[in-house]
């Protein structure tokens, strides 16, 4: 076995092919008549499916393609082997483009969903492909189409931020945007549902001077949003201790009850921005106990703070409980 092996290969040994001809002429007379069988066999009729992409365009005046059709139709076709060998060693085709202000004139529906036929779509897909190429079937049968509405509408944006400050620095105003309402356009059904949108989620981390900062608007697909961005603005500045001196109010207390406080003032120590330290006072707070604590025995009053700023914060209270005496006629 292996002699017939050694034999056969010494054929084909270039050494040996210079010096037989035979083997030459033959070679060549095997690669004449594989070609003539090759360039036969294509000019033949075949069938085949060629898959070719689709793009869905030009929507109804203010509607907008809502779901999601087929990428893709599969074309059985029928075209001489020249033809098909060009277009199956073709890497990519253009794609069929469906004008569905065209595909859906004249259609009716009652809730903008259209079941059109493939086959309807015939003359359009012809009039793209080659006219060398014969198209038997097109798959998928049906192309579903849905269009909605298209609406515009005007939402506030919220800033989805978590903010933490160094030691003795915070806020000195609300955090804002800018814009703080941005225009957002998509499918009617979608855009009724929306109140209100959020920026893209950002965490700040030891806070000490005030940043700015452009964030991406978050929007559900299928809509669009303008603009796409807005400017967050958080000023930050250096916070001190101030304490103030606060009378304490009594709530609760019937009209015909007279109670007296020990001590009936409290010291509030508050950390306050340093543009504002000046500007803050004791009328800025109310200090209370609630008498309802009395009717329960209590032998102690706790103390309580309302501040008129957001941005004060309230330290500590001293003292944070009273005594208390009712007197009687």
């Amino acid at each position: 076995m292996n002699n017939r092996i050694s034999k056969i290969s010494e054929y084909f040994k270039l050494e040996k092919l210079k010096n037989d001809k035979r083997i030459v002429v033959f070679l060549v007379c095997l690669l004449i008549a594989t070609g003539l069988w090759f360039l036969n066999a294509l000019s033949e009729d075949y069938s085949t499916t060629l898959s070719y992409p689709v793009k869905y365009v030009n929507p109804p005046n203010r509607q907008f393609l809502a779901n999601t059709p087929p990428e893709k139709m599969d074309l059985k076709v029928d075209a001489h082997g020249f033809t098909l060998l060009r277009h199956k060693l073709s890497l990519s085709f253009s794609p069929i483009i469906l004008n569905l202000t065209n595909i859906t004139k004249n259609l009716e529906t009652a809730d903008g969903a259209y079941m059109i036929p493939s086959s309807s779509l015939l003359r359009r897909i012809r009039s793209q492909v080659s006219n060398e190429i014969t198209i038997l079937e097109v798959h998928p049968d049906v192309i579903p189409i849905v269009l909605d509405s298209l609406k515009i509408k005007t939402v506030p944006v919220l800033a989805n931020i978590d903010l933490h400050f160094k030691t003795q620095f915070n806020l000195k105003s609300p955090a804002w945007l800018d814009p703080a309402e941005v225009k957002i356009t998509g499918p009617s059904a979608v855009i009724d549902t929306i109140k209100q949108l959020t920026t893209e989620a950002e965490n700040f981390e030891d806070l000490d001077e005030t940043i700015e900062k452009y964030l991406e608007v978050v929007h559900p697909k299928k809509t669009n949003v303008s603009p796409t961005k807005v400017l967050l603005t958080v000023e930050v500045e250096k916070y001190t201790e101030k304490v103030l001196r606060i009378p304490v109010l009594i709530r609760n207390k019937p009209d015909d009850i007279n109670i007296k406080l020990f001590p009936s003032e409290v010291n509030v120590t508050c950390l306050v921005g340093l543009s504002e330290f000046e500007d803050i006072n004791p009328n800025d707070f109310s200090a209370y106990v609630d008498y309802e604590e009395v009717s329960k025995n209590a032998s102690n009053l706790h103390v309580s703070i309302e501040r008129k700023s957001s941005f004060v914060q309230v330290a500590r209270i001293t003292p944070d409980v009273v005594e208390y005496l009712i007197e009687t006629d």
